[in-house]
């Protein structure tokens, strides 16, 4: 009888809009198969009998949620990446030139070396929210551009865009309608909302870029959540040389809506104006205060989330 390990095996899956590329790790067995329903299901019967160790894919933007979803419906191990970190694999590996397309290879290879955590998917009450905010991002960008191009806009093309904006200032009032009555159905979102409003500078736009970005909140303990948002200061050392600690990576667009919070925070909100003050006359510039500020405001918003409490200066000050 064979004292060895059963091996593991590691999947890599290539999304693109019509079809699903399909790697199995150290196996000379590549597949496609459509990305429709029909194709993900075709996928499901070829992965079962290979009981993946880990089936890894690509963040797409949103290409992938249908096979994920299927996937983790199945029970299969799934784990979405961030396409920089396997970029950033493929490059230190020596497999992939600056023009090169990433392949589901190196997909696979990727998670039999970094094997990244299999974690739940959003269930599709969340994906709905998620959904919903990023459209109003999208419509938001969209008024954005239309605003500044009636700025210089001729007298042949101004009505055109004032019309075009009126329908997008429309389409957002919905949107915002939708995204306001999906977070009062749910007694948790709801719940959660309310603790984060309750923060000075702490306003819609911020609650609902945590609801949908952050439902690690309240679980995880502080250096890890400012991680996952982008806000834990990393090193920059080599030897002798001693860098600036600066913050990268994490989830970008959360970062951005955190550090606006933390502006007006730190104007209104007194615990959060008080450690800027401090961090400023200690000779911090104005950027790395509020940056600092934004990862407090995480941090106790953690806490709230934990706790399940809202606002209170005596308890929050310590956070």
């Amino acid at each position: 009888m064979s004292n060895q390990e059963p091996k593991e095996t590691f999947i890599g899956i290539d999304v693109s809009k019509d079809q699903l590329d399909v790697c199995v790790h150290l196996h000379d067995n590549r597949q496609s198969f459509d990305n429709t329903e029909k194709g993900i299901s075709s996928l499901i019967t070829f992965l079962r009998p290979l009981k993946p160790t880990l089936v890894v894919l690509e963040a797409t933007g949103g290409l992938e949620m249908a096979v994920a979803s299927a996937l983790a419906a199945d029970q299969q191990p799934v784990a979405i990446v961030n396409p920089r970190q396997i970029r950033d694999f493929a490059k230190a590996t020596g497999k992939l030139a600056k023009t090169d397309n990433i392949d589901s290879g190196i997909i696979a290879h990727f998670g039999a070396a970094i094997r990244p955590e299999a974690r739940p998917l959003k269930g599709p009450e969340a994906q709905a929210l998620d959904a919903l905010n990023s459209r109003r991002r999208q419509i938001v960008e969209m008024l954005t551009m239309e605003k500044n191009r009636l700025s210089s806009a001729t007298k042949w093309t101004r009505t055109d865009i004032e019309s075009h904006i009126a329908w997008l200032e429309k389409r957002l009032k919905m949107v915002n309608t939708d995204i306001s009555q999906s977070i009062k159905k749910s007694p948790v979102w709801k719940a959660k909302d309310e603790i984060f409003q309750s923060v000075k500078g702490v306003g819609p736009i911020t609650s609902l870029a945590l609801l949908t970005s952050l439902p690690e909140l309240g679980v995880l303990n502080r250096k890890q959540i400012s991680a996952l948002a982008g806000l834990a200061p990393m090193n920059r050392d080599s030897g002798k040389f001693r860098g600036k600690r600066t913050i990268f990576g994490g989830r970008a667009e959360l970062r951005a809506v955190l550090y606006m919070s933390a502006l007006v925070a730190s104007k209104h909100n007194p615990v959060i104006k008080e450690f800027y003050q401090r961090l400023v006359k200690a000779g911090k510039s104005k950027k790395l205060a509020l940056t600092a500020c934004a990862r407090k405001l995480l941090t106790i918003l953690n806490v709230m989330v934990r706790n399940g409490t809202k606002w209170q200066d005596p308890v929050i000050k310590n956070a």
